[in-house]
């Protein structure tokens, strides 16, 4: 038996939730998955998948909660495929951090 902790990634479980949806319903289905708080980002993509979420949860029974009592209740969920994220290297909440802020040049200056 494997008992996995979390991701390392601030003690959180994340795994991407890779789901095939009925097409007639996809519009619905991202409604009702935007509500879902444990869902950090949805993608509508093309490709083998329909929707691409990522989901974090503070541990796997959690993750597997989310999963079967939210995310494949939602009508028009067809079924998923999940991968566990096991290390981080190169994260959007990495990129979209702002640097501090420079000291202001011109109070240096004379008017």
């Amino acid at each position: 038996m494997i008992i996995m902790e979390s991701n390392y990634n601030n003690g959180r479980f994340e795994a991407s939730v890779n789901i095939f949806v009925d097409p007639a319903q996809k519009a619905q289905v991202i409604d009702a998955l935007e509500k879902v708080e444990n869902i950090d980002e949805i993608y509508d993509v093309k490709g083998e998948f329909d929707i691409v979420s990522i989901v974090s949860a503070s541990s796997v029974e959690e993750f597997r909660n989310v999963l079967h009592k939210k995310i494949m209740k939602i009508k028009g969920v067809k079924s998923t495929v999940i991968s566990v994220v096991l290390k981080s290297h190169k994260s959007l909440s990495n990129i979209h951090k702002c640097p501090e802020p420079r000291p202001s040049l011109s109070k240096n200056l004379p008017p």
